[in-house]
């Protein structure tokens, strides 16, 4: 069974996941080598290069569950899974994630997202990208949002120690909101992954997506360290922002942020 640890802080509720708190004493003596140098941490960020994969497969889950009872009463739930492929010049990609939480019965927090990646090489440096992605958020004024776009990308880097990468290009999405009408939006969308081998048991990523339409601008972030506990298990802090400066009138807020810490099976 895959134990994760959890301690969620957003701007709208705060959560706590708690469930193996053995596994630090583990981290704080990891000497292995960091199991997924070429994993990609945030789901919407870019993606790995085939040329710097050392196998053909990647991939990662992670489950997280706490519930409280008594004075206090609120559950809460978050998973996700990350596949990745590598063959010739290909790069392809899965993904799926699900958070949710309640305080004393009423839903406080519920997200999903779904989507597919691939990259074709060019070059070492220059590539070509496509994605579709799926999202739900109940709170952020939108019943759905579905994306579209592809374009040309360039590394900058290609490490270790350090590697970036940088894409943009058009897209399209359709914005399903809450009173049941919808909207497609043609879109510029922008993309940025940075990773950087501290030292051969820790890796500090860097991802950020934009999404600029006529009506407003979506930035997705994700700032994380990734430590190895073992061949199969690697401990991660994350900060996530997820900012739209026009949303619907039914969101109660710009900005979302969310820090996890969390242990992740690697596979």
């Amino acid at each position: 069974m895959i134990q994760e640890i959890f301690v969620i802080m957003g701007s709208r509720h705060l959560r706590f996941f708690v469930p193996a708190l053995p596994l630090l004493a583990g981290l704080l003596s990891a000497g292995q080598s960091l199991a997924a140098d070429n994993e990609n941490f945030a789901n919407y960020s870019t993606l790995e290069s085939a040329s710097q994969a050392e196998d053909y497969f990647d991939g990662e889950y992670s489950l997280g569950y706490t519930k409280l009872s008594g004075n206090s009463n609120s559950s809460s739930l978050r998973t996700s899974t990350n596949l990745t492929w590598y063959d010739g010049p290909w790069s392809w990609n899965l993904y799926g994630a699900i958070n949710s939480a309640s305080d004393d019965n009423e839903t406080s927090a519920e997200n999903y997202n779904l989507g597919g990646r691939t990259r074709y090489n060019l070059s070492d440096e220059n590539y070509l990208f496509g994605l579709a992605r799926w999202r739900k958020d109940r709170f952020a004024g939108y019943n759905s949002q579905s994306t579209l776009a592809g374009g040309y990308g360039r590394q900058l880097l290609s490490g270790p120690p350090q590697s970036l990468s940088v894409e943009a290009g058009p897209g399209v999405r359709r914005d399903s909101y809450t009173d049941g009408g919808e909207k497609y939006r043609a879109l510029a969308y922008s993309g940025l992954n940075y990773r950087w081998h501290v030292s051969d048991t820790a890796t500090f990523g860097q991802d950020l997506v934009l999404e600029a339409t006529g009506l407003n601008l979506i930035m997705r972030s994700q700032t994380s360290l990734t430590v190895a506990i073992n061949d199969a298990l690697a401990m991660r802090l994350a900060y996530d922002v997820d900012f739209n400066d026009d949303p619907p009138e039914d969101a109660e807020h710009k900005t979302d942020t969310t820090t996890a810490v969390s242990v992740v099976y690697n596979f």
